[in-house]
């Protein structure tokens, strides 16, 4: 990783303290990736006092979001209402359709285990022994295959809606370069390495991922939330409390 070419934007006051709670900064940040071979921004999201010895949170972003892009106001309250529990969150860019995983165009999946995650712990001096992985959709997708891949010594794995497909004939166009990268990345076959783990799944009741999800959840041996709704921002406002409830009691 160089350190060295990893380049502070700017530094604002994201005002999720919304309601009377605790503010946070938010940083806007850049990754010089080698794994991908470009500069991707990352917006990490640190508690009022500070990052040091905070649990870190990895979010992955879903298809065709920005870094950060699921900041609403469901996120910012449910973080307000975390307090002292609140963790340090890092939000990564990973194009639009990379799926978070090694593949012809980068490796997405180094890049946030060999480059986000240590710029991130450096970056904020959050606790790199409490680090956890989550995300929506695409992100849920690139949580459980990173997760289920060996990357060990996480906290906490939440999966948020993930687009798992059972076969590389359903998947979508873009989401993998071949049947052949399906393979290598068919995180329903891994899922038994995750038994054990401290482990979110939810989806919504009308979400075409859920055969998918359920797949996973059985062969992880894991309790699948099915909730009201489908595959949508609305969706995933609703539940930001329980998500970062999920995660704050896994890794305090």
């Amino acid at each position: 990783m160089k350190r060295g070419a990893l380049a502070l934007l700017a530094t604002v006051v994201a005002g999720c303290g919304g309601g009377g709670g605790p503010a946070a900064d938010t940083v806007e940040t850049e990754v010089a990736s080698d794994a991908v071979g470009r500069t991707l921004p990352l917006r990490i999201v640190v508690p009022e006092g500070g990052g040091a010895g905070r649990p870190l949170l990895v979010f992955l972003h879903g298809r065709g979001v920005s870094a950060g892009g699921h900041v609403g106001d469901g996120f910012r309250e449910a973080y307000a209402a975390l307090g002292e529990r609140a963790p340090v969150v890092a939000f990564p860019y990973g194009g639009d359709s990379s799926y978070w995983h090694d593949r012809a165009d980068g490796d997405w999946g180094r890049y946030v285990v060999d480059e986000v995650i240590p710029q991130a712990l450096e970056r904020t001096g959050a606790d790199e022994r409490r680090v956890a992985l989550g995300g929506i959709s695409m992100g849920g997708f690139g949580a459980l295959d990173l997760a289920s891949r060996g990357l060990d010594g996480l906290c906490a794995v939440g999966a948020h809606s993930p687009a798992i497909w059972q076969s590389a004939g359903e998947t979508a166009a873009g989401a993998f370069d071949d049947a052949d990268d399906f393979a290598r990345h068919d995180v329903v076959s891994r899922a038994p390495r995750l038994r054990g783990t401290a482990l979110w799944l939810d989806i919504g009741s009308d979400d075409p991922f859920l055969p998918g999800a359920q797949a996973f959840a059985d062969a992880a041996g894991a309790r699948l939330r099915v909730f009201d709704g489908g595959h949508e921002g609305g969706y995933w406002d609703a539940h930001w409390a329980q998500y970062l409830g999920f995660y704050a009691g896994a890794c305090n």
